[in-house]
């Protein structure tokens, strides 16, 4: 009989390890990471559960899966007096669940609860007046430009809360935070017709997204990349890139981006804004 070798490790630095294997789209190693770690300390117990929540969630976004929700419930219940980071998470959750309308993905209001809707733009204020640090603070304006964009509409009070994200982003030396606000800023100037500085936004959200490690994400800012060339005349290069970008998904497990680019093979362009809705 074996028995596995026990090691004593900072949990500060487990943290740091299972981040970024997360960001690096290695969920599966993240979780099962996770799971062989016994903490003593009650409060490193909650810190683990919260991590293993924020594993399930950046899963749940690229892959497509549904493996959060649970995972949340157990984080919540581990900080019975409340806790920013995963307050934060039920945010984000919230957010992405509303985003589908029948398991469709619907930009805007229509089809949504209104007052779902109103409570989550009201829970992001929350989060954002009452962020512990500049960095959050930075995340819950780019939640606020999120849920403002995308939920209602509303893209020039969505730009502010993106300008600002960038910011905290820029002075918290935060690349993600940077290239998430950097991509919604692009998409708005490609969507206003100024090219050139949306490619500018996504060529630099590309390089912070890979200097942070964040495999899926890159993939998903290089097919931004592909709506440039295609924009450009480059179908070829267009059609190469977005090609790879499904063929790199499938192999890490990032379905729902695997199928985001291989609809933009078929033609469709993920940049495009909805289509009015007939409300007569």
């Amino acid at each position: 009989m074996t028995h596995a070798a026990l090691a004593f490790v900072d949990v500060d630095e487990l943290l740091y390890a299972i981040k970024e294997l997360s960001v690096a789209g290695r969920w599966d190693r993240a979780t099962r990471l996770l799971a062989s770690v016994t903490a003593e300390e009650p409060a490193d117990r909650a810190r683990l559960t919260r991590a293993a929540a924020e594993v399930a969630l950046d899963r749940d976004w690229f892959a497509g899966t549904d493996t959060a929700a649970e995972r949340i419930e157990a984080a919540e219940k581990e900080f019975p007096d409340g806790d920013w980071d995963t307050d934060f998470l039920r945010l984000r959750h919230t957010y992405a669940r509303l985003l589908l309308v029948d398991g469709t993905l619907r930009i805007g209001p229509d089809g949504k609860d209104p007052e779902a809707l109103a409570a989550l733009l009201d829970r992001a204020r929350e989060l954002h007046a009452g962020a512990p640090d500049e960095v959050r603070r930075g995340w819950g304006a780019m939640y606020r430009g999120l849920i403002t964009e995308n939920h209602f509409a509303d893209r020039t009070a969505a730009a502010t809360h993106f300008t600002d994200a960038l910011r905290a982003g820029e002075d918290g030396a935060d690349g993600l935070l940077a290239r998430e606000a950097l991509r919604h800023l692009g998409d708005q100037d490609h969507d206003t017709g100024d090219h050139e500085r949306a490619g500018e936004r996504w060529r630099r959200a590309t390089a912070l997204g890979a200097r942070a490690g964040t495999v899926p994400g890159t993939l998903s800012q290089q097919l931004l990349l592909a709506v440039l060339a295609r924009d450009a005349g480059d179908e070829a290069g267009a059609v190469a890139l977005a090609a790879e970008i499904v063929r790199w998904a499938e192999t890490i497990g990032a379905d729902r981006l695997a199928a985001q680019a291989s609809a933009f093979l078929t033609g469709t362009d993920p940049t495009a804004l909805p289509a009015a809705t007939d409300t007569d």
